[in-house]
């Protein structure tokens, strides 16, 4: 049986399995995304992703983003980092465009060995969410348990930012799912908790859509960011506090959020490729 190579990655903690498709193709769907997620039958993962041949004429790669319930996700910060670090040991190339779903993402390599990403616009419509119905964005009228009124934003994906007094005394595993799939958001959502320590630094804690809790999600931070600077709770630059660390995110002027932050390669291997063929 063919073996498939891979590369196991992370970016403070959100870890993920990279195949390389750009010569060879490499047959995947949903169910060979579960299997190649699971941590206990598979290799494990909080996401998959596969880099295939570019359709931009401005982009180096596509990079697809498979969750571990085998949706596919527009857009991942942590994942955009890891992959501007392969290409950067690919070419040398500090600089590079990442074609996903959402568009394209740019990244770059600074001299500290952190990756800065421009994440693109941010989008606050509630059809650009999107929502079921309109309604305030700033101030969205939706509570379970002690969360309530969270921001809502969209950052390449849909984020809901609850702003509470302790992140870590959230039951997150039991709202998370809950809030995900509300009627309101069509297309589900990634769901946060913020706390505030200050202007300049806040604390977040993470459901991803797809994924559950993971320890870091870059989209995430770059919303609850937005998200507090919308509510008057910090200023447009800020360090967000994850559970595997902490990123450095900014909301420029034009509209841009850039996040910076590391990534890291944590072995290389191969699988059977039965694991993804369904037998």
């Amino acid at each position: 049986m063919r073996k498939v190579p891979f590369l196991k990655m992370h970016g403070l903690g959100n870890d993920f399995v990279v195949l390389d498709a750009r010569r060879d193709a490499i047959a995947i769907d949903g169910e060979g995304a579960r299997a190649v997620a699971d941590r206990h039958t598979g290799i494990g993962c909080d996401q998959l992703i596969v880099l295939e041949p570019p359709r931009h004429p401005g982009a180096r790669l596509v990079m697809r983003i498979l969750n571990p319930d085998g949706s596919e996700a527009e857009a991942c910060g942590n994942a955009t980092r890891c992959i501007a670090w392969l290409l950067h040991r690919e070419t040398g190339d500090p600089r590079a465009s990442i074609e996903t779903m959402a568009g394209l993402l740019t990244a770059e390599i600074m001299r500290d060995g952190l990756i800065a990403v421009d994440m693109g616009l941010v989008r606050t419509g509630w059809r650009e969410i999107p929502l079921a119905r309109a309604a305030d964005t700033d101030h969205l009228d939706l509570a379970v348990g002690p969360l309530s009124a969270p921001v809502c934003t969209n950052i390449g994906n849909p984020h809901a930012t609850f702003f509470v007094d302790d992140a870590a005394a959230i039951d997150l595993a039991a709202l998370g799912p809950v809030l995900e799939r509300d009627p309101l958001f069509p297309q589900r959502a990634n769901i946060g908790v913020a706390e505030i320590r200050d202007q300049s630094r806040l604390r977040l804690r993470v459901w991803e859509r797809g994924a559950g809790i993971t320890r870091a999600c870059g989209s995430a931070a770059c919303a609850a960011l937005v998200a507090a600077h919308r509510r008057g709770l910090a200023g447009r630059h800020a360090a967000v506090e994850l559970d595997g660390g902490t990123l450095d995110i900014a909301w420029r002027e034009d509209g841009h959020v850039i996040m910076i932050g590391p990534a890291a390669l944590s072995f290389e291997g191969v699988f059977d490729a039965a694991l993804i063929a369904g037998r």
